[in-house]
């Protein structure tokens, strides 16, 4: 659950968001310049994390009264050696933080930090990743709990996809990419595992919303709902008018996450009464007005 430390939306002196290169880091950081918030943008470019002087350099950059968005990572983290450079790039922005407490930090991070399980995952579920990506996450999680001493935010999206999204990973965005190529979409088998996929800008809306309220504590950013691929592949080739064909393939291995993974998103609406999330049939018809 979050605790909010404004008792109303009050957008701060500045934000650095350090990452705004990526997708989730400039989405965010353009939804603050909606509403004119100072922005300072930093990438890899401005400050490379894994240099041993990445600490000096970003503190040098902070003001005391900063919010600090941690999105920079290198993911997804499929080695050790991500790994490692994962561990560094959090402990340079942290060093950062101790140097020159921000006013809030927001840590993104991401629901691969949960174990499976059949049930609605919540933001008080079992925290035990089975990949490298996942314990990645939690890692930089604990660090961040165990050091900072400022307000501490932790988000965390479960599959997000929007057209600005880089990666060609499997789901909303390589359907949406094969279908304006009219190329066949492949399936893993035949689609049959459920997901929650969130469209970027809810993500954007929801940190956005934990900044204005200068909120602690752990968030989940996850719609509730859940689509199989197969129903996805759908309405993608529905809305794209081509003719494109789904074919399934005989799968190599088991489901990911036993093919069902579903999120309770209570604590996101007590937390913000107002918003609601942007159903995905209504998303991916967003995006394709869009392109």
């Amino acid at each position: 659950m979050l605790i909010h430390n404004n008792t109303a939306p009050m957008p701060p002196a500045r934000v650095v968001v350090m990452g705004a290169g990526g997708f989730v880091g400039n989405a965010i950081a353009s939804r603050l310049e909606q509403d004119r918030v100072d922005v300072l943008r930093l990438g890899r470019r401005d400050i490379d994390l894994v240099a041993p002087e990445a600490a000096d350099r970003l503190a040098e950059r902070l003001r005391p009264d900063d919010v600090l968005v941690a999105v920079s990572a290198l993911a997804p983290c499929r080695n050790s050696e991500m790994l490692r450079d994962n561990m560094i790039m959090a402990a340079a922005m942290i060093r950062a933080a101790a140097a020159v407490p921000p006013a809030q930090i927001v840590n993104i991070s991401s629901d691969a930090v949960y174990a499976d399980a059949p049930v609605p995952l919540r933001e008080d579920s079992v925290r035990a990743p089975e990949s490298l990506h996942g314990a990645m996450h939690l890692a930089r999680e604990l660090m961040f709990a165990a050091e900072v001493k400022t307000p501490l935010a932790i988000l965390r999206p479960s599959l997000l996809y929007g057209a600005a999204d880089p990666h060609n990973g499997y789901g909303p965005n390589r359907f949406r990419r094969l279908a304006a190529a009219g190329e066949p979409i492949v399936l893993f088998g035949n689609g049959e595992e459920r997901r929650d996929h969130v469209l970027i800008d809810d993500v954007a809306e929801v940190a956005a919303r934990v900044i204005y309220r200068r909120s602690a504590g752990a968030l989940n950013i996850a719609t509730g709902a859940v689509a199989s691929f197969r129903d996805i592949a759908e309405i993608v080739v529905r809305l794209s008018g081509r003719p494109v064909p789904i074919r399934p393939t005989p799968r190599t291995g088991p489901m990911p996450h036993n093919g069902y993974r579903p999120f309770d998103p209570a604590a996101c609406y007590a937390a913000f009464p107002d918003f609601r999330y942007v159903p995905l049939p209504e998303g991916l018809a967003k995006l394709q007005a869009e392109a």
